[in-house]
């Protein structure tokens, strides 16, 4: 069922690769952009920048002939989620709606900081329609395939859909996207990726097409912890300082309120498999109740932070052009609408009230474990005809992750699935700025499950 994994090489193989000739800057982001041609990738990219690109990996080249010591993802191929403003080029977002609107007057500053590094931003990736839903699908401008399964069209997961699969193809190593209730983990979880939903006051949120200014988090995947961590550090302007320590002795928290409930069966027995070996290498896994999680729906009522922010982006748009947009994200817009001031501000009192709680509740904690998603990538067909099922696909997709989000904390996804499985999520989620221990503890998490061969 699950095809070979076709993503590039870990950032720093790939790096060696080109120190002893066996490859060269050029030559990845030639093979990159052939690829994004090729029909395993359509729909993966709404624009391509070929000649920016192959100009800085040809810079690249130069500069190391020249033996100059080149930041990490220097000359190396990286998409954009198409939500992030680029100079002269109008910021769509998934939709058809702002075709007619104005160019970006300048780049967003973690496109530009990528600049700095000498990346090469091989083009504009595919994704939900203004970032609002977890599925991935896209009428306007058609969806990505899902990587891991060669014979049924399945969902990428959203809404960085197009950045998920870019990096599960090969086409980039790492996929710039944005998680406002899961966007970044889910489609890692479904395309067998690693995302990292940082805590979000830790980069920039300027020049990214605003969904929730509450929730949104400016992210990336790529293909292991470390990678992700090469470009956090790029886009935050700032390394982590990762203190690297061993499995043997983690202290893990399992939630038992809400995030295991309905799991399909090869979620269920990757997840088992995974705390089953975490616990042979040593590590504390501890059911707690955490019960607060019960209560996110009741509190983030009436229509939400993402509907209610999301309507006062849109009102115009929505008044003038509501036949354009997508009609299931126009509908969870439009849930915004009679939230009163007073309502919204409840929310934020009530979101402040719960995440203190939490917080105290996963003191002595070195993460939350879970499943990154209850099930497996659907087939999109089923999802595309029926209202029904694509809401309640969304909903389940984005259950476990929200929880995150809504704590304004930080998040890894971690592929557990075995070789001949689709791809399965393992999420460690800790508190707000424990980005940098959480690093630590994905770390070694991956290196039990890569070592055992999940």
């Amino acid at each position: 069922m699950s095809m070979k994994n076709t993503a590039l090489p870990r950032i720093e193989v790939l790096r060696a690769q080109i120190r002893r000739g066996d490859t060269t800057h050029k030559a990845l982001v030639s093979r990159a952009l052939a690829g994004a041609e090729l029909p395993a990738a359509r729909h993966v990219f709404t624009r391509l920048h070929a000649d920016a690109a192959l100009a800085a990996a040809r810079h690249a080249d130069a500069a190391l002939k020249a033996g100059v010591q080149l930041p990490p993802l220097a000359g190396l191929p990286l998409s954009i989620k198409d939500l992030y403003d680029v100079a002269g080029e109008t910021t769509l977002a998934g939709s058809v709606a702002c075709r007619d609107e104005p160019p970006a007057a300048a780049d967003a500053p973690v496109v530009a900081r990528l600049r700095q590094q000498g990346a090469a931003l091989v083009g504009k990736t595919n994704m939900t329609e203004f970032a609002f839903s977890g599925v991935g699908i896209n009428p306007h401008h058609g969806t990505p395939h899902n990587a891991a399964d060669a014979q049924v069209a399945r969902i990428p997961g959203g809404s960085s859909s197009g950045a998920a699969v870019s990096v599960a193809l090969g086409l980039a190593v790492a996929g710039l996207g944005s998680d406002t209730g899961g966007s970044i983990r889910i489609p890692a979880a479904l395309n067998g990726l690693v995302g990292f939903k940082n805590t979000q006051a830790r980069v920039p949120r300027v020049g990214a097409f605003e969904l929730s200014r509450t929730l949104d988090t400016v992210c990336a995947m790529a293909r292991c912890v470390d990678d992700c961590l090469l470009v956090d550090a790029a886009i935050a302007d700032a390394p982590l300082a990762v203190r690297r320590r061993p499995a043997a002795g983690l202290r893990l928290a399992v939630p038992q309120t809400l995030v295991l409930d309905g799991l399909d069966t090869t979620v269920a027995h990757a997840f088992d498999r995974a705390l089953q070996r975490l616990s042979r290498a040593g590590v504390l896994v501890e059911s707690i109740p955490l019960t607060e999680l019960a209560e996110i729906g009741r509190l983030n009522a009436p229509g939400g932070f993402s509907s209610v922010e999301a309507f006062a982006v849109h009102r115009q748009r929505l008044a003038t052009r509501r036949a354009e947009f997508d009609p299931r994200v126009a509908a969870r817009i439009a849930l915004g609408e009679p939230v009163s001031a007073a309502d919204y501000i409840g929310l934020h009192d009530r979101r402040r009230d719960w995440i203190a709680r939490v917080e105290t509740r996963l003191q002595g904690f070195d993460a939350l474990l879970c499943p990154t998603v209850p099930m497996v990538a659907p087939p999109i067909a089923a999802l595309a005809a029926s209202d029904d099922a694509f809401f309640r696909a969304n909903g389940l997709l984005l259950r476990n992750t929200f929880a995150i989000n809504y704590l304004d904390g930080c998040a890894f996804s971690l592929p557990c699935q075995a070789p001949d499985e689709l791809p399965v999520g393992l999420m460690l989620s800790s508190v707000r700025g424990d980005d940098a221990r959480l690093a630590a503890v994905a770390l070694a998490v991956e290196a039990v499950l890569e070592g055992e061969g999940a």
